[in-house]
């Protein structure tokens, strides 16, 4: 083959799977809200099985339903004939997967799950068989032609299959208001986890290491004050510690610019006042937000009294995978 009939076979396949999600699209009805109900309202777990292709297209089913608020989890059905049945108990609904309806793992422990009373969900591309017709809701997928030429390889099938499997989790995720946090939740060793879940407090600097100067500072003790903390910016306080306003690397550049005394200039006169501070409770990536939003590199953090507990920057935020 040449790189020209690599190129064309490549864009067939891809052309033929799009035409399956296309007629999936067309084919979607009411037994796809009936699934949905079914799956919503089960007070028990979703136990998803298929066997070969079908089954690794439903291992991966159950770990899109099990992060998106949905617990679920798949069993093989060979090993369901041999013990694993025990884990199937009649709160739970089972979703079976199966190109032809017919595969003999899956079909052997039908009887079994309908004994216990599990309500069923197929997905099968043969309506008319044995799952699809034991099945208390039986989804569709109107795949005729595989990509594979020879019609053997399971592709365009196992793509709708998937495509289907997705839409169920999205639709159930929409339906309990699953929200970004509750994602987190369940992917806290990941850097969408630290972005999620990580609060201002976990990773501001605090004590000694918030820079902060009275309001009788001269610029140039306060520039020491700002070197000494690394942080491009220090809190401007009154007597009883409340924050008054804030001077940056930013107002620094402004202040050069008049050429004031740096000695004997008050920092009061070139700070910015009041200045953007946050919580500490709120969500790190709600601090950076805000930091985008107002183009700034750092913050404080204030406590209800409005005096400075803390400090971050863009470097903090980018050695804790906010960022």
């Amino acid at each position: 083959m040449t790189a020209t009939d690599y190129l064309a076979s490549g864009r067939q396949t891809i052309r033929l799977e799009i035409e399956a999600v296309q007629e999936l699209l067309n084919h979607l009805d009411g037994a796809f809200t009936r699934a949905c109900e079914l799956m919503f309202s089960c007070p028990g777990r979703i136990i998803v099985t298929g066997m070969g292709k079908s089954g690794h297209i439903g291992n991966k089913i159950a770990a899109t339903l099990a992060s998106t608020g949905t617990p679920a989890f798949f069993v093989h059905p060979g090993e369901a004939s041999h013990g694993d049945l025990g884990m199937f108990t009649g709160d739970d609904v089972v979703l079976a997967l199966s190109n032809s309806g017919e595969t003999s793992e899956v079909v052997t422990i039908l009887p079994l799950i309908k004994r216990m009373g599990a309500p069923l969900i197929s997905i099968t591309a043969n309506p008319n068989s044995t799952l699809a017709r034991s099945a208390d809701v039986g989804l569709h997928i109107p795949v005729d032609r595989e990509a594979c030429p020879l019609g053997l390889a399971p592709t365009s099938s196992t793509t709708a299959q998937l495509v289907l499997g997705d839409a169920l989790a999205i639709a159930l995720l929409e339906a309990r208001g699953f929200s970004s946090e509750d994602f987190a939740f369940s992917h806290p060793g990941g850097s969408l986890g630290r972005r999620l879940l990580l609060k201002v407090e976990d990773i501001m600097h605090t004590g000694s290491e918030v820079p902060a100067v009275a309001t009788d500072t001269r610029i140039r003790e306060a520039l020491l004050e700002m070197t000494q903390k690394h942080l491009g910016m220090t809190a401007v306080t009154d007597a009883e510690g409340v924050l008054l306003g804030i001077f940056t690397d930013g107002d620094l550049r402004r202040t050069l610019d008049q050429g004031l005394d740096l000695a004997n200039t008050p920092i009061t006169e070139v700070m910015t006042e009041g200045g953007t501070r946050v919580q500490p409770g709120i969500l790190a990536a709600e601090a950076l937000s805000l930091m985008q939003e107002r183009k700034i590199n750092a913050l404080l953090v204030v406590d209800e009294q409005d005096r400075p507990i803390g400090a971050l920057n863009m470097h903090d935020m980018l050695k804790a995978g906010v960022i």
